[in-house]
């Protein structure tokens, strides 16, 4: 009797904390708009229509494995983010998550900047 208990306590405990985690988003979006001054970027979801505005303040950002600089972003169209997905707003934009990492594949024949 004292197990089956135990149990029914980890499933609540599970389900309670699945339920308080933001929702992470991760996935191919193509990189609308950036704000140099407060950080923020306007992405649009691949194949969808679906538009976030994204603090990429404390994102992690690497080219091809390669770390780089919040500035470098404008030099691309297509990137890779994993995201938190919760509302917010920063100097007066209401903000949809905040980005944590951001990655950016450049093939080798591309004429991107490195």
């Amino acid at each position: 009797m004292k197990k089956l208990s135990y149990a029914y306590l980890i499933i609540m405990f599970l389900l309670l904390f699945s339920t308080a985690a933001p929702a992470v988003e991760v996935g191919m979006y193509r990189l609308l708009s950036v704000a140099d001054s407060a950080k923020l970027i306007l992405v649009s979801q691949i194949p969808g229509k679906t538009k976030y505005v994204l603090d990429a303040t404390t994102a992690k950002i690497t080219v091809n494995g390669k770390p780089a600089e919040f500035q470098d972003l404008k030099s691309y169209v297509v990137i890779q983010v994993k995201f938190d997905l919760r509302k917010f707003s920063k100097e007066g934009i209401e903000v949809d998550g905040a980005a944590t990492e951001i990655r950016i594949t450049v093939p080798e024949d591309s004429k991107q900047p490195k």
